[in-house]
């Protein structure tokens, strides 16, 4: 089973805020955080222009956050330039969300937004 409405409601809020906070409406058009939801992982990207090409946008992931429903917590996940996703060992797994998307948001470790 994948997320209940309750829990697709808790993500798409508290996911939300993060990523309208990180990017404000005044620089969202060179860039904005958006999220997508796959199964269990909960998946927040950067999207800004293409360098060379500005009327293209790349899309490059940040962080992953994972529901282990049979332990009833949630992981997070870096993203490296060798495009796969580590642990982030810093932070043990948290049941509340908002915990790590506090730590997302703070990155103290350069991590999720360099």
């Amino acid at each position: 089973m994948a997320f209940s409405e309750i829990e697709l409601y808790k993500i798409n809020t508290c996911v939300g805020v993060l990523c309208n906070k990180r990017a404000p409406e005044s620089i969202r058009d060179q860039l904005r955080y958006q999220y997508t939801i796959e199964k269990h992982d909960v998946i927040i990207y950067e999207i800004r222009p293409r360098w060379n090409k500005p009327d293209e946008n790349t899309r490059m992931p940040c962080a992953k956050l994972t529901f282990v429903r049979t332990q009833n917590a949630w992981k997070l996940y870096w993203h490296r330039a060798n495009d796969k996703w580590y642990p982030y060992d810093p932070l043990k797994p948290s049941r509340d969300l908002v915990d790590l998307l506090a730590e997302i948001d703070e990155d103290p470790h350069g991590c999720f937004f360099g």
